[in-house]
C-alpha cells in the first residue's frame, strides 16, 4: 500500500527559493542605465564610478557604458586594512 511521508513529523521537507545572486554583467561588457550588475548579500562589492547601491545591496549602472572591476584598500574600524572589489561603469 502506497503512503505519503507524514508532513507533521518530518522537519526537512521545506526548501527556500533560489536567490540568483552573483555578477550579472562582467568586466568589458556593456550595461544600460538601470541594469543590475551584481546581486549580493551584504556589501561584498563596492559601488564605484557611475553606479549606485539598491535597497537589497544590488549594484546598478546609473549611465550607459562599459563595466570594469578594480580593487581598492579599505580600512576597518580597528585599523586593519583589507581589499574590496569596486564596480565602475565608464
Amino acid at each position: 500500500m502506497a503512503h505519503k511521508k507524514a508532513g507533521g513529523s518530518a522537519k526537512n521537507l521545506r526548501d527556500s527559493n533560489p536567490k540568483y545572486r552573483g555578477v550579472k554583467v562582467f568586466g568589458g561588457q556593456s550595461a544600460v542605465a538601470g541594469n543590475i550588475i551584481v546581486r549580493q548579500k551584504g556589501s561584498k562589492y563596492e559601488c564605484g564610478k557611475n553606479t549606485y547601491l539598491g535597497k537589497d545591496f544590488s549594484i546598478h549602472a546609473s549611465v550607459d557604458g562599459t563595466v570594469s572591476f578594480s580593487t581598492k584598500k579599505f580600512a576597518n574600524f580597528d585599523g586593519r586594512k583589507y581589499l574590496k572589489t569596486v564596480v565602475n561603469v565608464d
